[in-house]
């Protein structure tokens, strides 16, 4: 399939921060996504919490399955507008490789340790994870990824650590953050991808769960009204067929919105490439309808699901489990393993090995130092 003009060419790729000979089969975007695929930040994400600790239930969505389908919802998109679909793939697979154990529950307690020394967040995380902390190359540190997979995997940034980069990598993936340009058409689709995959498995697990009711959503106007239509088709609908059928409608309107919107909004900017697109305005979004819709549906999980009280309770109890480990290694590197424990930069060094620990491993970490255990271990 041809690219569009205004999409990512990995034939006209910004390249590498360390020069590589072409592969002879694949180009360079296919052979980040592998890189991606085969990297250990990954595999660990088996075991991260997307909104239920991994061992609250083996159905439960966690940051690998959501990395998933957040790349098969891009793609679905990208195909249609032309856009560059391995690229895509790549920055979904990627994008939350810096996800810390405890899902946001971890990073904010990481994010409030580190306090004072540069702080955490979750997406330069994943940037340190693909630049730095991957070791699985005898001539550099990290995955050496190309320029466009890295602006993607670096959705958002502080003005500090855009400028850290900047000073390290001039005219890098950080100046857009200094310059206040966009991302790629590919990274703009993903952010988009990720919030249409949490909103619709988000509703999946919590009703799974028992913590939130199929009648509950059904109030909500952008599930109600495929709900309704699903029950129109087929009356006798009833239960996880009716939950998943609603599912699947939302999830399609949604896509469609936003292939819709962003034809629109293309041939309005009439971009001639990939780099003057960066330049426009925003122009992967939603109708103005969706977006309000989309809103209005993630308000209901934040009140509903993700602050329901046995949420939270794990929540405290999950922090907890990060705060004792900084605090732990902080006074005790080398408790650490050895690389971490032999690098100067001490905070840093136990924030990058606690965001790199999955659940079980956090609790079992805990247990050994502190002799208590907060939440239960899985076998």
């Amino acid at each position: 399939m041809s690219l569009a003009p205004y999409a990512s060419d990995a034939a006209r790729s910004r390249g590498r921060r360390h020069a590589e000979p072409p592969a002879p089969t694949r180009n360079d975007f296919q052979r980040d996504r592998d890189r991606i695929v085969h990297s250990t930040a990954f595999r660990r994400l088996v075991y991260k919490t997307q909104v239920f600790l991994n061992h609250e239930g083996d159905l439960f969505r966690t940051r690998l399955t959501h990395s998933i389908e957040v790349a098969q919802l891009a793609r679905s998109i990208a195909r249609p507008l032309a856009l560059n679909e391995d690229l895509v793939e790549a920055i979904a697979l990627a994008h939350d490789l810096g996800h810390t154990p405890f899902g946001h529950a971890g990073q904010d307690a990481l994010h409030a340790c580190m306090a004072g020394h540069g702080g955490f967040e979750h997406n330069f995380q994943s940037l340190r994870v693909v630049d730095a902390l991957e070791e699985r190359y005898p001539d550099f540190d990290g995955l050496n990824l190309c320029f466009e997979t890295r602006e993607g995997i670096l959705k958002h940034c502080s003005r500090a650590n855009a400028d850290w980069l900047e000073a390290r990598e001039p005219g890098g993936v950080g100046r857009r953050f200094l310059e206040r340009t966009q991302p790629s058409l590919e990274a703009q689709l993903c952010n988009l991808a990720d919030e249409i995959a949490y909103n619709a498995h988000d509703i999946d697990d919590g009703v799974r769960s028992g913590l939130i009711t199929l009648e509950q959503v059904a109030e909500v106007p952008l599930f109600g009204r495929f709900q309704r239509e699903a029950l129109r088709e087929h009356p006798r609908l009833q239960g996880r067929r009716l939950l998943y059928e609603a599912i699947r409608r939302m999830l399609s309107a949604l896509v469609y919105d936003v292939i819709d919107t962003t034809r629109g909004r293309i041939a309005a900017a009439a971009p001639a490439d990939a780099d003057q697109a960066r330049r426009s305005p925003p122009l992967v979004a939603f109708g103005e309808e969706a977006r309000e819709q989309a809103a209005q549906l993630k308000a209901f999980l934040l009140r509903n699901l993700y602050r329901h009280p046995r949420v939270m309770e794990t929540t405290g109890q999950a922090q907890q489990v990060v705060r004792e480990l900084f605090a732990y290694y902080v006074q005790r590197p080398g408790e650490m393993q050895a690389g971490f424990a032999a690098r100067s930069d001490t905070h840093r060094a136990v924030a990058d090995y606690i965001a790199g620990m999955t659940d079980r491993y956090a609790l079992r970490e805990h247990e050994r130092l502190t002799g208590r255990r907060l939440l239960a271990v899985p076998a």
